[in-house]
């Protein structure tokens, strides 16, 4: 006869995994409509300066108050820095310009191709196995990214011009991806993405205001919602279930 209490048992038994990648799916889903939103009422470089440096800025506030230790090295700091403007500033700034001409569906399918190019780059440069399954999904995801994007432009429902900026974009994220994986930073990802935020946020203010006019921000309710929904639910909480999901032994197999 066991001695365990019912309830906990079923404690035991429950696995918030599947519910935690279903939640970053989701925001990350919901992230090119927030963003889509954001560059219409204020220019790209504006919204995403501000975006990454008050995220950095928050991130790194948690961890003090938390009384996290510092555990990165300055090969760690400048690794994280470089990572955030590939990752940041380069991924996220080209995605929102291109944002401005094209659909939301559009870009966030474009971008999403990430894991497959990515898998390609790193056989290629980091000898991982790519067995003929990966090489079938490979090829059956750059050949339905390129007939829904031919599609796209052949009815004149978005412009090439976004669309350039978008695979410019997914290009800065394939490279960020890659670079992780040979430069291997150490110490804690949580205050790294507080880095990489920061690093972004500073290395594209100079950029942002000499190419963009204050004046062209459009104060509304909507565009204060999607800052708060990119800052927030995009710049803090993916974080930590990113963090919560790549520790865990099926994180993966989730991705």
């Amino acid at each position: 006869m066991s001695l365990v209490p019912p309830v906990a048992v079923s404690r035991a038994a429950f696995n918030p995994l599947p519910i935690y990648i279903v939640l970053f799916c989701l925001l990350w889903s919901f992230a090119f409509v927030a963003s889509k939103i954001g560059v219409t009422d204020c220019p790209p470089l504006i919204l995403l300066t501000a975006r990454c440096s008050l995220a950095g800025i928050l991130i790194l506030g948690i961890s003090a108050l938390r009384g996290d230790r510092w555990s990165l090295s300055w090969r760690d700091v400048l690794v994280f820095a470089a990572l955030g403007v590939a990752n940041n500033a380069l991924f996220l700034g080209l995605g929102y310009v291109g944002l401005q001409t094209v659909s939301a569906g559009l870009g966030g399918l474009i971008v999403s191709a990430n894991p497959v190019f990515t898998a390609g780059l790193a056989a290629l440069l980091l000898g991982e196995a790519l067995n003929w399954r990966k090489v079938a999904g490979l090829l059956l995801g750059i050949a339905g990214v390129g007939l829904i994007v031919w599609h796209r432009m052949s009815v004149g429902t978005d412009s090439l011009h976004g669309i350039l900026f978008l695979l410019a974009s997914l290009a800065s994220i394939v490279a960020g991806t890659i670079l992780f994986k040979l430069l291997a930073p150490k110490g804690s990802l949580w205050i790294g993405n507080g880095v990489q935020n920061l690093a972004a946020g500073i290395v594209l203010l100079p950029i942002a205001f000499t190419f963009s006019d204050v004046g062209d921000i459009v104060p509304s309710a909507r565009l204060l919602g999607a800052f708060a929904f990119l800052r927030d639910l995009m710049g803090i909480v993916p974080v930590a279930l990113g963090i919560y999901l790549v520790t865990r032994p099926a994180a993966a197999s989730a991705q």
